[in-house]
């Protein structure tokens, strides 16, 4: 059954204020959303998934979230969310990011691991930036140094959804957008071009339950790269999301919720009365 979104709530973390939604009862989903995105790009699977509570944050520097001048880095990113579980009583969470999130989830899992009960990336890479992708990063930074957000927010937006793309998700991207604060954008700019190679780290991860999805019209993201996280992983499972292209919660949110729903309860134990393996 579907409910409705909760009043966002706010907490302040490692120094600066988080506003979150945190729904239902049950195990923990933490959702961690991309880049110029927010907590609301989460809304229909936060709405849908009972039986789980569902806490979805807006990253420092994005969304409604406070956005200091200074401070992003994926390290940061990370031990933020791990001072919200903190706060909110969580001791392990199936760990859900998108894009940005993914490296975020990455970082989390690399400084958190007894937290992660299981993992879930969608539409992300383990590689750290080439030369040129860094080269670019620094030419978005500067672009919003100079022009503000506005400056990326039609180009970003082009490239983030599938040319079939309905009216209702350009619209919910474009409002999202339009909530990155500058500091934010420069901030997160700067923490993508700069995190480590985490493809290196993905041997680690052994055998815990891992769901890797990409949108089929992905153009952000390389499906081999996903692939390559899929086979260094080997719990891992791996999808692509009908009608979609780099944000499947947002274009194809009835498929990305079947899908989760699957996978969550899969980690549920066979005997009504056991506990769940988280």
């Amino acid at each position: 059954m579907n409910q409705g979104m909760p009043v966002p709530k706010h907490l302040t973390v490692n120094g600066v204020r988080l506003t979150y939604d945190d729904l239902g009862e049950g195990p923990a989903v933490l959702f961690v959303h991309g880049f110029m995105l927010d907590r609301t790009l989460w809304r229909d699977q936060v709405r849908a998934l009972d039986g789980w509570r569902r806490i979805a944050p807006d990253l420092r520097g994005m969304g409604r979230s406070e956005a200091p001048e200074r401070g992003y880095r994926m390290s940061v990113y990370a031990d933020d969310l791990a001072a919200l579980l903190d706060a909110l009583d969580v001791e392990r969470t199936v760990l859900c990011g998108l894009s940005m999130g993914g490296y975020v989830a990455f970082e989390f899992l690399r400084r958190h691991r007894e937290r992660v009960a299981a993992l879930v990336v969608l539409d992300a890479r383990a590689e750290a930036d080439t030369a040129e992708r860094r080269s670019s990063r620094n030419d978005m930074i500067a672009r919003v140094r100079d022009g503000g957000t506005d400056a990326l927010t039609a180009e970003l937006a082009a490239k983030f959804l599938a040319e079939n793309a309905s009216a209702n998700a350009r619209r919910r991207l474009a409002d999202m957008m339009d909530r990155s604060p500058v500091a934010g954008v420069v901030g997160a700019l700067e923490a993508m071009r700069d995190r480590p190679d985490d493809t290196p780290f993905l041997g680690s991860i052994g055998e815990l339950p891992t769901l890797l999805l990409i949108g089929s019209d992905d153009t952000r993201t390389p499906r081999a790269s996903m692939r390559a996280i899929a086979d260094a992983v080997p719990a891992a499972t791996f999808g692509v999301v009908p009608r979609s292209g780099h944000l499947p919660p947002l274009e194809n949110p009835a498929e990305v919720t079947d899908r989760l729903r699957h996978f969550l309860d899969g980690l549920r134990a066979p005997e009504p009365s056991a506990d769940l393996r988280l």
